[in-house]
């Protein structure tokens, strides 16, 4: 918690400053739905948004920006999840049970 009224302010400052900006990436929404885009560019900027949006309510109101150790943590750990199942399928090419053996 905090210790000193300055501190209180400048969090304060923070919490309104981050509600502005998720105010704005809000009517960029709005905005970016009123123009007509192909379909998967549609979702590729509506990701975007949403993402820019839930980094800062993770990192500001939930106060992970101090977790910054852990967080690393979890993304290595995340990435090398995802590289394990990127060459998953390719343990399905050398897989030769029930296949017939030619001789």
């Amino acid at each position: 918690m905090h210790s000193h009224p300055i501190e209180v302010k400048k969090s304060v400052r923070t919490y309104l400053m981050v509600g502005a900006l998720l105010l704005v990436f809000t009517v960029i929404t709005v905005g970016a739905n009123l123009i007509q885009f192909a379909v998967p560019a549609a979702i590729t900027v509506a990701l975007i948004i949403a993402a820019m949006k839930g980094s800062m309510v993770a990192a500001i109101f939930m106060h992970l920006s101090h977790e910054k150790q852990w967080i690393y943590g979890t993304l290595i750990l995340t990435a090398i999840f995802f590289i394990v199942l990127l060459f998953v399928p390719l343990l399905t090419v050398s897989d030769t049970i029930g296949t017939a053996v030619r001789r």
